[in-house]
């Protein structure tokens, strides 16, 4: 479905929201470093769980919980000798809660960030390439699209697709946004990368779908607006015909300096279901057709999207 046909249509595809915080929630086994990892290793019925509440609450697409699957938080020693079955394991719980589901739900293989999140200097893709290919291996079979999370700068995403290779299950391409930035009104990646640039660039790479994540609320409207302008110059030229969308974080702006997942941030208070829902409903009118949360979004968050946004429910 293109924008256009999405925006004539009022058809929001509805994610689901951070999974670390959630399994934490639900009292699966949780601590650094290994985050959300650990419920993997140690109980993966919570992962199942969490899954399923999503689904509950009306997400069509769950993602793998495989964020954390790296070496920055198994350790280089552990990934080695266990990355595959995990991302495999991660592939497989997500597939039979959506299988199960009453509805059509779709599975995404959350492909991270490998050299860390919100570092954007730290990126090296010869030691990136190695990882994601692990990761994709054990995933693959289980998964109905790719979702690159988290990207910081655009060469990040630029690996995915080379790895990726023939590869050809939708790929959706999600940027993180300098927090302190784009309040201003200039929306930039954490790698000070124009938002518009990493629009322009997901178009030449084929991405079924950009988004923005893991970032303020605040920030995001004026990602979701370039990203528009972008993508109707782009059509002009017969190329842009991408969908857009939003799946943003409770935390307090984030600044140059910090790491995602290194503890506990503190989540705003003001981001109850229905003020979070008022952000998504301006997303929405700025022309996202995707939306979701990320850290600190939960099932009631994403159960006040579906009830929004859900197949016949007029677009405000």
């Amino acid at each position: 479905m293109s924008p256009d046909t999405a925006s004539a249509t009022g058809r929001i595809t509805i994610l689901d929201g951070g999974t670390g915080r959630e399994l934490l929630r639900a009292g699966a086994p949780f601590r650094q470093p290994e985050w959300s990892a650990l419920a993997l290793l140690e109980a993966p019925e919570f992962v199942t769980r969490v899954h399923q509440a999503y689904v509950e609450a009306g997400a069509e697409v769950i993602t793998t919980n495989s964020y954390a699957l790296v070496p920055f938080h198994l350790g280089p020693e552990r990934f080695a000798s266990d990355g595959a079955r995990l991302a495999a394991l991660a592939g497989r719980l997500a597939r039979e809660v959506a299988d199960a589901a009453p509805g059509h739900v779709r599975v995404a293989g959350s492909l991270p960030p490998i050299c860390g999140s919100y570092r954007a200097d730290w990126f090296d893709p010869k030691f990136a390439r190695p990882i994601l290919e692990v990761l994709i291996e054990g995933l693959a079979p289980k998964v109905d699209l790719w979702a690159a999370e988290t990207l910081s700068a655009i060469a990040e995403a630029r690996l995915v697709r080379e790895v990726l290779g023939p590869d050809r299950r939708p790929l959706w391409l999600s940027f993180t946004l300098a927090d302190e930035r784009a309040i201003a009104g200039l929306p930039r990646l954490r790698s000070g990368e124009p938002a518009g640039e990493a629009v322009t660039a997901a178009i030449g790479l084929g991405a079924a779908a950009v988004l923005f994540n893991c970032s303020q609320p605040e920030v995001m409207s004026d990602a979701v607006e370039r990203a528009r302008e972008v993508l109707a110059a782009a059509r002009r030229f017969g190329s842009g015909g991408i969908e857009i969308g939003v799946y943003a974080n409770a935390f307090a702006p984030q600044d140059t300096t910090a790491e995602a997942n290194t503890g506990l941030s503190d989540i705003r208070a003001d981001l109850t279901p229905a003020g979070y829902l008022g952000w998504a409903r301006q997303w929405v009118k700025r022309g996202a057709t995707i939306v979701g949360g990320c850290c600190g979004i939960g099932p009631e968050h994403i159960a006040a999207l579906s009830a929004e946004f859900a197949p016949g429910v007029a677009r405000r």
